[in-house]
């Protein structure tokens, strides 16, 4: 409730709340000046007029006092409250009590609860976590509630969210525990510039997406390709003259046969024209060094025996 962008809307939440309360205020003790008429008669008989059942008859009698104070406590109640929380607009409250405050604690309290868990884990290394059954028990359970959302609850991906099964040659970056372990904790931009101006006209950039078809064997024009290779100069500063890529930098391999962002000589096109821009988030705030390393030993696991990938 402090976080409006204008002065306007705290006032007005405000008001409605206080207006609110105060109407069942004098609701209440309009209600409560509600008497008996001991004078009723048959024109006048402190009836409400309904009638059931052919002579029983609603009496117009004011609610009995102790109920009239059990609403008086709920508006004395809710002003208290909102003078201790916040509820009034911008206003914080007496308390300064806010749920990011409290998710925090509540946090903290995990971390503290599942803490021995990992911590027999920390002492051994990714590589031979990765080998555990209990450590990869504890590490999907944890790529489940983190991960999955991207990369699959098998960690195979989909479209523009990389695959972690493949082996080492079709991973943006080394698949080892350092390089995971890193990725996860800090996240992960993977950025390509547009690069239609550099290459040339709509016919060079088609040209330069056949010859990028043909480096990873798949269907493709020779004589585009062949037009397309001494465009691809303007690309090599990332992906090398032989189109392997660059892992340290993250530029992807092109020859082999794995696409990210989609497969074709139109998705080549849009790539070369419009660029990319991935991001992956940082885990760090989420998870505490401890859960990244075992996260990061069920991630290694994925593809296979780290010795085989090496």
């Amino acid at each position: 409730m402090s976080d409006f962008i204008n002065g306007f809307w705290p006032w007005y939440v405000a008001g409605i709340s206080l207006v609110s309360i105060l109407a069942c205020a004098l609701l209440l003790w309009l209600a409560g000046k509600a008497t008996v008429n001991p004078n009723a008669n048959l024109v006048d008989d402190n009836t409400t007029g309904h009638v059931w059942d052919e002579d029983l008859r609603e009496l117009n009698n004011p609610l009995p006092r102790w109920w009239m104070w059990l609403f008086i406590l709920t508006v004395i109640f809710a002003l208290g409250y909102l003078a201790i929380f916040p509820g009034l607009g911008s206003y914080k409250g007496l308390s300064q009590w806010t749920t990011l405050a409290e998710h925090k604690v509540d946090v903290e309290r995990l971390r503290a609860d599942v803490a021995p868990l990992y911590a027999e884990f920390s002492a051994q290394s990714v590589e031979a976590l990765s080998h555990d059954p209990r450590a990869l028990a504890i590490g999907e359970r944890q790529f489940m509630n983190t991960c999955s959302q991207c990369h699959g609850s098998d960690g195979r991906g989909s479209k523009s969210f990389p695959n972690l099964t493949n082996g080492n040659a079709a991973w943006l970056g080394e698949r080892n525990a350092e390089h995971i372990v890193q990725t996860i904790t800090n996240g992960r931009v993977g950025m390509m510039p547009p690069m239609g101006a550099a290459v040339g006209s709509e016919s060079d950039i088609t040209d330069v997406a056949h010859y990028v078809l043909s480096l990873s064997g798949s269907p493709y024009n020779e004589v585009k390709a062949f037009n397309g290779k001494q465009k691809f100069v303007t690309c090599a500063a990332c992906h090398g003259l032989d189109g392997k890529g660059n892992k340290l930098i993250g530029a992807p391999n092109l020859t082999d046969d794995y696409w990210l962002h989609g497969w074709g000589e139109a998705a080549i096109v849009s790539a070369i024209k419009y660029g990319k821009n991935n991001v992956m988030p940082a885990q760090a705030p989420k998870l505490t060094p401890e859960q990244i390393h075992v996260v990061a030993a069920y991630v290694l696991s994925l593809g296979g025996s780290p010795q085989a990938a090496k």
